[in-house]
């Protein structure tokens, strides 16, 4: 079993969101996600993966498909699949983090003997 604590994956840039992988292994990753206000993640796809998000600290819009959906303190999201276009905004005042896992799902005709 390997421990980290999050909180050493909270760092900020001043020119665009920063990217701190937790760990990275064959089939999954974990990394935090961090935003000043007004920064953004452009919009973007993850075929194949499963995607779990936690809103670590402070808040902001995802972009899924083209609905707006709030994110606050707290909030968990999970993408499926994943041909859904996501992005992200952090439009409060504070900085924001999210936690961010993904996941191969095996294709179907893989999957059949699991």
């Amino acid at each position: 079993m390997k421990k980290h604590n999050v909180n050493e994956f909270i760092e900020y840039g001043e020119d665009r969101f920063t990217k701190r992988i937790i760990y990275k292994e064959k089939d999954s990753t974990a990394f935090v996600l961090n935003f000043k206000p007004g920064q953004s993640l452009p919009a973007h796809k993850h075929p194949g993966s499963t995607v779990y998000l936690m809103v670590l600290h402070g808040n902001g819009e995802f972009t899924i498909d083209g609905e707006t959906v709030s994110a606050s303190v707290d909030d968990v999201f999970k993408a499926i699949g994943s041909n859904e276009e996501m992005a992200f905004e952090n439009t409060g005042n504070d900085n924001t983090s999210l936690y961010v896992q993904l996941m191969k799902i095996p294709d179907e005709k893989y999957a059949r003997n699991i």
